[in-house]
């Protein structure tokens, strides 16, 4: 069974005009449906994490942009394929032809276990170095989204770090070593004092604005981390453009490739324009250069199956092997970030080493807390006791360290599976001391911008009510 074509739109004027929920800059109609192609029969609105679907049974639907989170799901489910997506398909094409142009590509890791399914090939087919190799023929050069991901661990762990430090231990510093011979080193840990535990993490853009729009209470438990993605953005205009590829940074294009289709939502954000703020006040480019963002450009996987094909690269044909370069290294902890309880996992791996001082090897069992993974259950919670260093027991009154965390795997219908997590939060009563949140079901491997098979992927969310109730 082959996967469905998505149908696409080009941005229309005024997408970025602001209004209602949106700021100017901020993309707004990203999904849309399709009135010619609408039933009515429902099925996105018995899957919509907002509440954002508008009509009655039988009826012509529409999706209220204002209340939408852009996640996605209504278009992977829909059964008649009456929902659309923004594509910037053309716009990344005419940038790869520019040769005074370097176009970057920052792969996600969901997008090489689900891109061959594009080709004719069964779902979970990996592909990295054919992935590789197809972009590098296009005229991308390789910025991979697990390298920014091992990033965002380093700093989202650390920050929950901090937060146990001065919450649980009471302290105002701490400094410690790690992987034997460097120093952690945190001073100011009073900085935390309005950010309190338990932490959310922050790499879900559907996620935070879910957050902004329904429970803007909770923005104070969230990670301050950008995105993976949004980390490579300046990075690669930076470090990469002056350091690396010794490229004009402003003629450096990145394009994120995502499982996402809030992604591309993610990317329009005014305050994402870090490299271009950097870059004017250390001397790199005139100070009246016009204000660039981070991102350029997001592509769906769909989207750039796409691309392939009209170049007539068939990704299949080119060999699987890897020989990592410049960005494109990265670990395990990095990979994990594309499936849910992923962020979870990579960072109580840090904060384990850190509050125990051991360090075990690369396969020991002693990194796989299996018990956070989601699989398909809505909200997994765990109770995960770290041995602490000595100059931790006394501070704790144990020798051990119950770290407690949750995973909410997809939103659910309605908020469903989150509403009373975020509800114990505000309420101050949560037992938590660490959140991950994924908006779609299973994590990005079920993202908006996956391939679409004709049966639809909410299957997998154990809690959704079938049949559909059809009125009489």
């Amino acid at each position: 069974m082959g996967v469905m074509k998505i149908r696409t739109f080009k941005e229309p004027p005024g997408a970025r005009a602001g209004g209602g929920t949106y700021r100017p800059g901020e993309l707004k109609g990203i999904v849309q449906i399709n009135p010619k192609h609408c039933v009515g029969c429902d099925t996105c609105r018995r899957l919509c994490s907002a509440g954002a679907i508008e009509g009655e049974f039988g009826v012509t639907h529409r999706i209220n942009l204002d209340k939408c989170i852009i996640c996605g799901q209504c278009l992977v489910n829909c059964p008649f394929g009456a929902i659309e997506q923004m594509s910037f398909v053309d716009e990344v094409m005419q940038k790869l032809k520019d040769k005074d142009t370097l176009v970057v590509a920052i792969i996600a890791p969901a997008v090489r276990v689900a891109i061959a399914e594009e080709f004719g090939k069964p779902p979970g087919t990996l592909t990295v170095g054919r992935l590789y190799r197809a972009l590098n023929k296009a005229g991308f050069v390789i910025y991979e989204n697990n390298y920014a991901a091992d990033q965002t661990i380093m700093e989202e762990a650390t920050e929950l770090l901090g937060k146990i430090a001065y919450w649980i231990l009471g302290l105002k510093k701490l400094e410690v070593e790690i992987w034997g011979n460097r120093k952690l080193k945190l001073d100011n840990l009073e900085r935390f004092k309005d950010e309190p535990l338990p932490q959310f993490t922050s790499c879900c853009p559907a996620w935070v604005r879910y957050a902004e729009l329904y429970y803007p209470a909770v923005l104070p438990h969230i990670s301050s981390c950008d995105s993976p993605m949004q980390m490579a953005g300046p990075t690669a205009k930076t470090y990469g453009a002056l350091k690396v590829w010794k490229h004009d940074p402003r003629k450096v294009y990145t394009v994120g490739i995502m499982p996402c289709t809030a992604k591309i939502f993610e990317a329009s954000r005014p305050e994402f324009c870090h490299a271009w703020k950097w870059l004017r006040e250390h001397g790199y480019i005139p100070e009246d250069t016009p204000k660039f963002p981070d991102i350029d450009a997001v592509l769906t996987t769909r989207d750039l199956a796409e691309l392939f094909r009209r170049l007539g690269i068939n990704l299949m044909e080119f060999e699987e092997s890897e020989k990592p370069k410049d960005f494109e290294w990265y670990s395990g902890g990095g990979t994990i970030f594309g499936t849910s309880g992923g962020v979870m996992e990579a960072a109580m791996r840090f904060v384990y080493h850190v509050l125990s001082g051991q360090d075990p090897s690369a396969c020991s069992p002693k990194w796989n807390f299996k018990q956070v993974r989601g699989y398909t259950h809505p909200v997994v919670k765990a109770t995960v006791p770290i041995p602490l260093r000595p100059e931790f027991r006394k501070l704790v009154g144990s020798d051990v360290f119950e770290l407690k965390v949750c995973v909410v795997n997809g939103i659910g219908t309605d908020g469903s599976h989150i509403k009373p997590i975020i509800e114990d939060v505000v309420a101050g009563r949560s037992e938590f001391h660490f959140i991950e949140v994924m908006t779609c079901p299973g994590g990005c491997l079920d993202g908006g911008g996956q391939p679409v098979n004709p049966m639809g992927t909410s299957w997998i969310d154990p809690v959704l009510p079938l049949p559909l109730n059809i009125p009489p």
